[in-house]
């Protein structure tokens, strides 16, 4: 005990010290070794403080750590500070862990976190190796910073060095995992915990479920929530509240309700950010007189609305189209006294342009522009949505130019809701410069070095390897300027902004110029996926290079992207168009083969069907095995019945329609037109009349073209012209107008007077 207090005693001497810098007679003992009168170093009173303090290990407890850096940031000693322990080091003295820790701690108090990154890269030079306290200060700078990728290349080093990470650490791990939406990292972090006996929080569970559902992963995340009740943690509304709110966003309203009654069961009142997801999953389900529902019943139980549920309920009745009663609920909220914020009046502007009220849209706009911090990046976004959807261009870029010019810089969004609009008014090299914008927003040196050389950087993987190599060899700052220059390098176009104009230059039939696109995209861009490749194809395919259509296939296969359902489907209704059938056929079981829990066997024996000519059958198996599956779809029926018809086969398109029919699959008014079309020209009036008499039957309006082409031909062979008299009837009591049929109204009247005689 006496021992501890003369340590205790001597560090703190040591500490008032530096704030003063005239040592006390008692402490001369302990001046250092120098070729000079000690009064010609000015700095050797603080070395001979950080010798003492060494010495003693004073620097081993928190409050003289504290301590400590307090009086470097008081004074700016930081420099002075380093220089006295590299002379401590040469004198012979051992340099602790702690005593550069407490520089790197001072360095980040002030808000210098380069030169604390530089302080911990530096302790190799003065002899001493990282300990935990130092690991942890450095991830908390790369965690506040929202370095994630730094901080798990930290992680690494600490673990290389023995040192084990706190239950805080792998909590701050787990958290950024799911923040960066890599809930499996999350998850592995979990199982190193159990490796390394560290014990998981409420904490901790807590935010792997929320991450499991901002993954969608909400089947796993409730899993996870019982394991939590489980171990007996202590669960709040807010655990059940994640939970809620994911169901209600994956539009399992039903589901949400059976997670409140298990928060009732468990005696915890359910707060108003659950009536606030509730009640915003039955508007977003159009449950409409549920949602209200709730709302009353929340105020029955005396829960006063705040400005969140204001705004769920002013974004359903607006999505009602009782724009109306939203602003009247947006009156009652300010006459509350709660101050609306900028998603509130977005909302608000949002519902007037969904009505056709552009004009009230831009009036509020105005209004909240004279209040700063109101007129945010939405409130542009949402206007120039609105106007390039109306087709007026101009006045959207109009907006964008205003807003920049304002200091409010576009988002992502605005950036690819513009360049759709451009691409949509036909004004392709606007959208494509609207691009290069994106492109040269960011940092034109770090642009350079991340499109050139051999260490490039186009994704998450590659950009963690890069940090995690420079890191391992010393560069800890290096990694720290890196990563702060590519977050701070602007808006970045995405792959949806790349698909955009993509698909502006395909509508076009700019081929070469898509191309060109797609090609910078590999090259500088995000890696294309299914949607780029899809978006190509059916443009190539509408130009008429099918072969090279069928080339971006195989290109698409090649570097591992698994086609989509659209990519199939396009492949599948141009290849019909050409009359190529048996390949549409022969893709859409090549799609069928991918889907997870098909069997290889069954796709083979209706493979086999369709070669053998036996369209029955292999239209029969394909549906059980959707039914089976649960995954029917119409749309390559259609195709395939349309490609038949096409391609003349009317037989084999005759049989798909009998079998969706005896499925009770309504057949779609498309495929009905090419059937009639096809039976006419065939000379197979029974066929068409029955397959009109259908469509009537099914309430489809068929457009003027393909009545009059039906009555014509019936009216042209004698022996189907009462045919075409009950088709007449049958037409006029379904509601057709005969008055715009001209010359086969007068038929009809020949007809029916040549009867009376």
């Amino acid at each position: 005990m006496l021992a501890f207090s003369k340590f205790r005693k001597a560090a703190e001497v040591s500490c008032v010290f530096c704030r003063n810098q005239k040592p006390p007679t008692y402490l001369r003992r302990f001046s250092l070794p120098s070729e000079e009168p000690p009064t010609s170093d000015p700095h050797l009173p603080l070395r001979l403080c950080i010798s003492v303090a060494l010495k003693l290990g004073a620097f081993s407890t928190l409050k003289y750590r504290g301590l400590v850096s307090e009086v470097l940031c008081t004074n700016n000693w930081f420099s002075l500070y380093w220089e006295a322990l590299e002379h401590i080091k040469k004198s012979g003295v051992f340099i602790s862990s702690d005593s550069v820790y407490v520089l790197i701690r001072a360095y980040w108090q002030v808000g210098l976190p380069e030169k604390a990154i530089e302080s911990f890269g530096r302790m190799g030079e003065v002899g001493c190796m990282p300990d935990a306290h130092a690991y942890n200060i450095i991830l908390d700078i790369a965690f506040k910073k929202e370095l994630f990728v730094l901080a798990l290349a930290v992680y690494n080093l600490m673990l290389k060095s023995n040192c084990c990470p706190s239950e805080r650490i792998y909590n701050m791990l787990i958290g950024g995992f799911c923040r960066s939406e890599d809930v499996n990292g999350a998850l592995v972090m979990l199982d190193e915990m159990g490796q390394r006996d560290v014990e998981p929080s409420e904490m901790t569970y807590f935010a792997i479920v929320f991450g499991l559902c901002r993954a969608r992963r909400v089947n796993e995340a409730h899993r996870m929530f019982n394991v939590m009740k489980e171990r007996g943690c202590k669960l709040n509304s807010m655990s059940y509240c994640v939970l809620i709110n994911e169901y209600c966003k994956m539009g399992r309203s039903d589901e949400a309700v059976s997670i409140l009654q298990l928060l009732e069961k468990d005696g915890l009142p359910l707060d108003i950010k659950g009536y606030s997801h509730l009640i915003a999953g039955f508007f977003r389900e159009r449950r409409y007189n549920e949602a209200h529902s709730w709302y009353g019943r929340m105020l029955k139980k005396g829960i006063v609305p705040d400005v969140v549920l204001y705004t769920v309920m002013i974004r359903g009745l607006s999505s009602e189209g009782r724009i109306g009663e939203a602003v009247k609920m947006f009156c009652e909220m300010t006459q509350q006294g709660l101050v609306p914020d900028a998603v509130c009046y977005n909302e608000v502007i949002k519902g007037f342009c969904d009505a056709g009220l552009l004009d009230r849209a831009r009036s509020l706009q105005l209004q909240i522009s004279e209040h700063e911090g109101f007129h945010n990046v939405c409130t542009h976004t949402i206007l120039i949505c609105d106007l390039c959807k109306r087709g007026m261009v101009d006045e959207a870029q109009e907006i964008f130019n205003r807003m920049e010019n304002s200091g409010c810089f576009p988002s992502l969004v605005t950036f690819n809701t513009l360049i759709y609009g451009l691409c949509k008014a036909g004004k392709l090299e606007e959208a494509h410069l609207m691009l290069y914008k994106m492109e040269m927003g960011r940092s034109p040196s770090l642009f350079f070095r991340l499109s050139r050389g051999s260490n490039q950087v186009f994704d998450g993987v590659s950009l963690r390897k890069k940090v995690e190599q420079m890191c391992e060899t010393g560069q800890l700052l290096d990694a720290y300027k890196f990563l702060i220059q590519l977050a701070d390098s602007g808006v970045m176009p995405d792959i949806v902004t790349y698909n955009v104009l993509l698909y502006g230059f395909c509508i076009a039939s700019k081929l070469n110029g898509a191309l060109k696109l797609f090609k910078d995209m590999q090259n500088k861009g995000p890696s294309p996926d299914s949607v780029t490749y899809g978006t190509l194809i059916d443009g190539l395919f509408r130009v008429g290079r099918e072969e090279d259509a069928l080339k971006m296939y195989e290109h698409m296969l090649k570097h591992g992207c698994q086609p989509s359902f659209e990519v199939y489907k396009s492949l599948m209704t141009w290849l019909s168009r050409n009359k190529k059938v048996s390949q549409a056929i022969s893709f859409y079981l090549s799609f069928l083969k991918n889907l997870r829990g098909r069997e290889g066997d069954s796709i083979n024996v209706l493979e086999g069907y369709f070669v053998r000519g036996e369209v029955e059958q292999a239209i029969q198996g394909l549906l059980e095995l959707d039914f089976r599956f649960r995954d029917f779809n119409l749309a390559p029926y259609t195709i395939l019945l349309i490609g038949f018809c096409q391609a003349n086969q009317l037989d084999e398109a005759l049989i798909i329609f009998s079998v969706l029919d005896k499925f009770n699959i309504n057949i779609n008014p498309p495929s009905c037109v090419y059937l009639i079309e096809g039976l006419c020209r065939k000379g197979r009036l029974d066929d068409a009349v029955n397959i009109f008499l259908y469509a009537l039957e099914k309430g489809f309006v068929m457009r003027s073209r393909i009545c009059e082409r039906l009555l014509k031909c019936l009216f042209c062979s004698p022996d189907k012209r009462d045919y075409a008299i009950d088709l007449v009837r049958w037409m006029e009591s379904a509601g057709y107008h005969l008055n715009n049929f001209g010359w086969y109204k007068t038929q009809l009247v020949q007809s029916r007077t040549s009867n009376t005689n």
